[in-house]
């Protein structure tokens, strides 16, 4: 091949290096068919020489795609949530994509379907909605963008594209792994009412007691927070006199376990503590806290690769759930008297 040129490389170039016609270099960028393999790897590799980067506004004109998504999240600073946007916006980058995001302070119909609008404007082939709250639910149900959408979390049954982690079967594996130890009173902090994924959590714990044959222990709100965790634990201390509790994030739990320390009762001989998401610090804490970890990486490739086959107007055959996964610590041990900390 020849000597890359000085200048920033146009197509012109690559035809050159690569030895054939700009129609041919036009067609393996725009992904034509009917293409030797040989030539496109001629192609190809003529493209990795030179560093060209490929006018996407012409391309758009020309193939009548943007290569752009929208993403829609939502102002939390929460961790499962920031995360998947991370993975989902790594995941199209990966694919091809540009991504445009919007962030919303607050959900609302109203926020959601201004949202859906402006990423339309913007000339997106597909969006992905990273927003668990009914409300984003109700608008897809109601809504048709014109382009594919896929829901990340949140109640996966209501949309016709979804991806998310079984939040069911991750609640439900944390307060059997309570069970299994022996504790028969398990309490639990939920979520917002409004998040569909606190219900699933709520409703995996309390599946998996009643399964056992007993009844659920005291059910505390809480809004994601460490305060509200903490709060909760006040609560705990000061109502009830459970042996366990499962917390519907881990933000939460590091709340009720600085409550628990305040009212000088031991984790876990006093009380054991599940969280959920294996947030980073779990692990550092002390006791260090048993949680469901959530693959997020998993959850952002999945989203893209459903999109994208969608986009292309292709049935991408993939499970809309993906398997949470315990992880067993030092917050959780067999039910013991309540042992004050010295």
């Amino acid at each position: 091949m020849t000597a890359s040129p000085q200048h920033a490389p146009v197509m012109a170039d690559v035809a050159k290096v690569a030895g054939v016609s700009h129609q041919t270099v036009s067609r393996v960028i725009n992904g034509m068919p009917n293409i030797k393999e040989s030539t496109r790897q001629r192609v190809e590799a003529a493209i990795k020489e030179l560093g060209y980067r490929p006018n996407t506004a012409a391309r758009a004109l020309v193939t009548r795609k943007s290569s752009t998504i929208g993403i829609i999240s939502t102002e939390t600073g929460l961790y499962g949530p920031n995360s998947i946007h991370r993975t989902v916006e790594d995941a199209a980058r990966q694919a091809g994509y540009f991504a445009g995001s919007v962030s919303l302070s607050t959900v609302t119909t109203q926020s959601l379907t201004d949202a859906i609008d402006h990423l339309l404007r913007q000339s997106v082939e597909g969006i992905v909605m990273i927003a668990a709250q009914h409300a984003a639910l109700d608008v897809i149900h109601h809504q048709d963008p014109g382009v594919p959408l896929v829901v990340v979390e949140g109640d996966l049954s209501r949309a016709k594209f979804a991806v998310g982690v079984d939040q069911h079967r991750g609640a439900y594996e944390a307060t059997q792994h309570l069970l299994d130890l022996g504790h028969t009173s398990i309490a639990h902090v939920r979520g917002p009412l409004e998040w569909t994924e606190a219900e699933a959590r709520r409703e995996g714990w309390e599946a998996a007691i009643r399964d056992a044959g007993h009844e659920p222990g005291p059910l505390y709100l809480g809004d994601w927070t460490p305060r509200s965790g903490y709060l909760a634990g006040r609560q705990l201390v000061d109502e009830a006199e459970p042996t366990a509790v499962f917390v519907a994030n881990d933000q939460m739990a590091i709340g009720v376990l600085h409550a628990l320390a305040e009212a000088g009762i031991s984790v876990p001989d006093g009380i054991s503590v599940v969280g959920f998401d294996d947030a980073p610090e779990t692990e550092f804490l002390i006791p260090s806290v048993t949680t469901v970890r959530q693959n997020f990486q998993e959850v952002g490739r999945r989203a893209i690769d459903v999109l994208h086959a969608a986009i292309l107007g292709e049935n991408e055959d993939l499970p809309r759930l993906i398997e949470p996964e315990l992880i067993i610590r030092s917050s959780t041990s067999a039910p013991h008297p309540r042992k004050a900390q010295k």
